[in-house]
């Protein structure tokens, strides 16, 4: 039998109240998320910018591994929403159970994305070798710095679920930690569509600063 919503997951609050702390709570997430979004739109801008300023934009190649670590951190957002919908219906097990995927999910996409760098590595492609190759190591180090913030929150209310002598983590860190990390989901795909898209140019495969075996590097370009 899953536990009742209310007395497992309490808001709780301070001296104001639990629908005082709860707004205050979210009005901090939205400035995090404001000031994120703004960080983002800045580097996406000289993106642009830089692109379309000469003629001398390359694609770099971009390692396949990139549309599975996309496919893992949805994953790891559907496994949070389901989480959601389990605490809604008062079952902790499968909250537990749901919740812990969804972490599990955002730590293998850091790893995925450590693979994708090593990957590049291989290639001899490093921050310095073109202009879309320091953009993409710039964005990419940015959103995964962001990643391990969420991923420390998501591990929080997993450890803290976990516990059966400490109270429940509450619902609205939990709906925080979720947000969080749903807006993060959004801001890897767009991310992907910047970089296939937008930063995409037709060039010989294999660009002179491409240095290792490059099989899969002229797929990528």
């Amino acid at each position: 039998m899953g536990m009742p919503v209310e007395s497992a997951w309490g808001d709780g609050g301070g001296s104001g109240g639990p629908g005082a702390s709860r707004g205050a709570s979210f009005i901090g997430l939205f400035v995090l998320l404001a000031a994120s979004m703004m960080v983002f739109v800045a580097f996406s801008g000289a993106f642009v910018f830089r692109r379309g300023l000469s003629g001398d934009w390359a694609s770099m190649p971009k390692p396949p591994i990139l549309f599975l670590n996309t496919a893992v951190l949805l994953a790891s957002s559907f496994a949070l929403e389901m989480a959601r919908r389990a605490l809604k219906a008062g079952i902790r097990s499968k909250f537990n159970a749901w919740w812990g995927a969804g972490t599990v999910l955002g730590v293998l996409f850091l790893f995925g994305q450590a693979l994708a760098w090593q990957q590049l590595k291989d290639l001899g492609i490093y921050v310095a070798s073109s202009p879309s190759s320091s953009f993409f190591y710039v964005l990419t180090a940015s959103h995964a710095l962001h990643l391990v913030g969420g991923v420390a929150a998501l591990i929080y209310v997993a450890v803290q679920s976990l516990r059966p002598s400490q109270r429940p983590a509450r619902r609205t860190v939990i709906d925080i930690s979720a947000i969080f990390w749903h807006f993060l989901d959004g801001l890897w795909v767009y991310l992907m569509v910047l970089f296939y898209v937008w930063g995409w140019r037709p060039v010989t495969p294999c660009p002179a600063w491409v240095s290792g075996p490059c099989s899969w590097a002229a797929a990528a370009l």
